[in-house]
């Protein structure tokens, strides 16, 4: 799936999917079938490897997983997305590597339920997905959560909600090797329809902030940039560095001990340019955070859309992450009437989120594809979410 667009079919179709592909290659049914959705982070970005605050939501867009126990104590895999069937047993999966590429997500799920010391029900499983790859919408969390939540069910083990992102987290840096922070699975696994996740990275506590769109007329239009990720792992490497090096001048454990109002002195400690611009978007899109959920508490969710789009102009001119596929479709959607844009995700690429009227959605979104079209772009993809639930067993 090359876009958002691509993922409009309802969960109940990429559910049917997987349980179709479960039987067409096992030859029966599956006993159930587990989803997890991808996420998108309304607000902070680049603040939780600082210790700070996010506030991710679930979409409406979901991986399936359909499985069933496979008596040999083995693990069988299928997915539409590939085409292929992979198989992979203890020794496998005791070795982070052995099993690769998309695969290496499932195994890297069963291998870390079994450095924490769960006894792994061997399972047959065939994937589904409207989850867009590469989009920046957490795929790979997804489909770790949605693996995660059937084998738990299936294995009938001791894990509850609260420490599953943690061990989905293991999964992905300790066998994938990817090292992503928290926020991807404490979002796909916790999050309520309805309501953004407002993550504390430093102790992990969360609030389920209300975030009914539904009833204020409103709707997300996610916007995929279809921009190449440039140089992306690098530069993410490089910002990391930029805020740790920062905080260890500044003597604090992580740039979330920067107060807003204090912003202005630790600049003043600090020498380079570069790194005051990274200071400066770290501390003040922390408080854009705790803003935003001020006034979702308060019920007035129209009012976050100029907090959205300051987190913008702070990732182009302060972290410089943004691209310009990106910050054209910022500047259509805002200018079509959105009341509120920015990206979300990483960097360099990716997707754009817009806060508009319910009604308008069509209209913004014809917006950003005519500015695209304008600069010679490769034309966008969109889908117009609300929030949806985390991980759950479907049937």
């Amino acid at each position: 799936m090359s876009g958002p667009e691509a993922a409009r079919r309802p969960t109940a179709d990429v559910a049917d999917r997987a349980a179709t592909g479960f039987t067409e290659a096992y030859g029966e049914p599956p006993v159930g079938r587990w989803a997890a959705p991808g996420r998108a982070n309304l607000i902070g970005e680049h603040t939780d490897y600082n210790d700070g605050f996010v506030l991710p939501f679930a979409l409406p867009l979901r991986t399936v997983v359909a499985a069933a126990p496979h008596p040999d104590g083995t693990w069988r895999v299928c997915s539409e997305l590939s085409g292929e069937t992979i198989g992979f047993g203890a020794d496998e999966v005791a070795e982070p590597g052995r099993v690769t590429d998309w695969g290496a997500y499932v195994a890297g799920v069963v291998w870390a339920l079994r450095e924490a010391g769960h006894a792994v029900p061997g399972a047959r499983l065939a994937i589904a997905s409207d989850v867009p790859l590469g989009a920046g919408l957490s795929s790979s969390a997804a489909l770790e959560a949605a693996v995660l939540t059937a084998l738990v069910d299936l294995g009938g083990l001791d894990l509850p909600a609260e420490r599953q992102p943690r061990l989905a987290q293991r999964a992905e840096n300790g066998y994938v090797g990817a090292p992503t922070g928290i926020m991807d699975q404490s979002a796909v696994i916790r999050c309520r329809a309805g309501h953004a996740l407002f993550l504390d990275c430093r102790d992990e506590s969360i609030e389920h902030v209300p975030f009914d769109l539904d009833a204020a007329g409103l709707a997300v239009l996610v916007v995929d940039s279809r921009a190449p990720h440039r140089h992306a792992d690098g530069e993410y490497a490089a910002r990391r560095g930029s805020c740790e090096r920062a905080a260890g001048l500044l003597g604090v454990a992580a740039l979330r001990d920067v107060p807003a109002q204090g912003l202005d002195d630790a600049l003043a400690r600090l020498d380079e340019e570069e790194t005051r611009r990274r200071v400066r978007h770290v501390v003040t899109e922390n408080q854009r955070v705790l803003d935003t959920v001020a006034l979702l508490r308060a019920g007035r969710v129209r009012e976050i859309g100029p907090l959205l789009t300051a987190s913008h102009a702070s990732m182009r001119d302060d972290f410089e992450i943004t691209v310009p596929e990106v910050d054209t479709a910022v500047e259509a959607a805002l200018a079509a009437g959105a009341l509120g844009a920015r990206m979300t995700g990483g960097g360099f690429g990716g997707c754009v989120l817009a806060l508009v009227d319910a009604e308008r959605a069509d209209a913004v979104a014809a917006a950003v594809t005519a500015a695209y079209a304008e600069r010679g772009f490769p034309a966008p993809g969109h889908v117009t979410v609300l929030p949806g639930p985390g991980a759950t067993r479907l049937d």
